[in-house]
This record gives structure tokens, sequence and C-alpha cells, in this order.
């Protein structure tokens, strides 16, 4: 069975949506796999690890202590290095065997990769981006996060550019103005892939 069959990469950049896009097309029928989600329990499963890799101030009982684990990796290259090159096999082997179980239904189903363009690690022919104008996008990581301007520039900067994501993915799901105008975009994409697949 090929590999990826039926999967739609679900990308965007910080504070674009890509979260509350994936939830409205769960509502709305659609099957997601979630990468971040998928990492979260697979650090948490790792916690004897990361205790003796970083140290025990790391974890928290048996969960990973992220926030401050996060703060670690952020400045220290050789950590990141370290924690990715542990991580990322363990949580691409689970998209995987989730993603072939998915691949049997012969149906559209999502998988939720924050860095799909950038990592380019998932032979995924399909994608579809949450837009958000690069503006929307400064107001909204600021509010969420509390960071200052420089930082949240900062961060952002740290992704490809949402416009250069828009440019390469098959669809577009704009999350420039309000909750209901995400809704019918969301809407109008799960009806396309019914239209193209059933």
């Amino acid at each position: 069975m090929a590999n990826f069959e039926y999967a739609i990469a679900l990308s965007g950049g910080i504070a674009t949506g890509k979260s509350t896009v994936a939830s409205l097309l769960a509502l709305n029928g659609m099957r997601v796999i979630d990468a971040d989600k998928i990492s979260h329990e697979i650090l948490d499963a790792s916690s004897s690890w990361v205790r003796e890799s970083f140290g025990d101030e790391f974890v928290d009982g048996s969960k990973v202590n992220r926030s401050k684990l996060g703060s670690l990796i952020f400045s220290d290259k050789e950590k990141k290095t370290l924690l990715e090159e542990y991580l990322h096999p363990k949580i691409r082997a689970e998209i995987q065997t989730r993603a072939d179980k998915q691949d049997g239904f012969k149906f559209p189903y999502l998988i939720d990769i924050p860095l799909f363009f950038e990592n380019n690690a998932y032979d995924i022919k399909e994608s579809v981006v949450v837009y958000t104008p690069k503006e929307i996008q400064l107001q909204r990581f600021m509010k969420r996060n509390g960071y200052t301007k420089q930082e949240s520039l900062k961060r952002i900067a740290s992704q490809m550019s949402i416009d250069e994501k828009k440019e390469r993915a098959t669809w577009v799901i704009d999350n420039s103005k309000n909750l209901t105008h995400l809704q019918d975009e969301v809407e109008n994409f799960v009806q396309k892939i019914k239209d193209i697949y059933l």
C-alpha cells in the first residue's frame, strides 16, 4: 500500500489558527492525525530518557515539563538536536502507523504537521494551509503569548513565511476574519474534498 496515499497535510504558521481549523475539520467529519499531540504523548512516555539526558528539573512526576524543556532547547542548539534525533523517528513511526490505517478507508484524511514545508519530511502530495495575513498573525501571536513585538517577530521569522506556504499549498483556508467566516471556509473545503472523492 502506498504511504500517505489519501493524506492531506494541514499546515499554517504560528497563530494562524491551525488548531481551531483542525477542530472544525473534525466536527465536519474529517479524520485528523495531530503530529503535536503525538509528540506530546511520546515525550511524556520518554520522561525517564528526558530525566537522564537533561536533568531532574525537566520532569514533574511522570510528565515532562514542556515549557522548561522548550526554553532550554530554544537556547541550546546541541540539546535541541539531541531531543529531535530521539523524538522525530518515534513521532514519524507513529504517524506512519496511523496513516496506514486511515489509507485503508480509501478516503482523504488530514495530518496536522506544523513544519510540513520547512522540514520536507513527509512525502504527502496534497496540502491545505490555514492563511492569515502577517499583520493579523503578529497581533494574534502577541495577544495569545504575551510576547513583545520583537520577540514575536523573531518566533514568526523562525518559520517559512505564511505567504510562501500559501503559494505552495493545494488548498487555502482563509482565517483573516471572524469565526463564522472560518467555519464557512472549512465547510467549503470539506465539500470540495467530498466532490473530488465521493
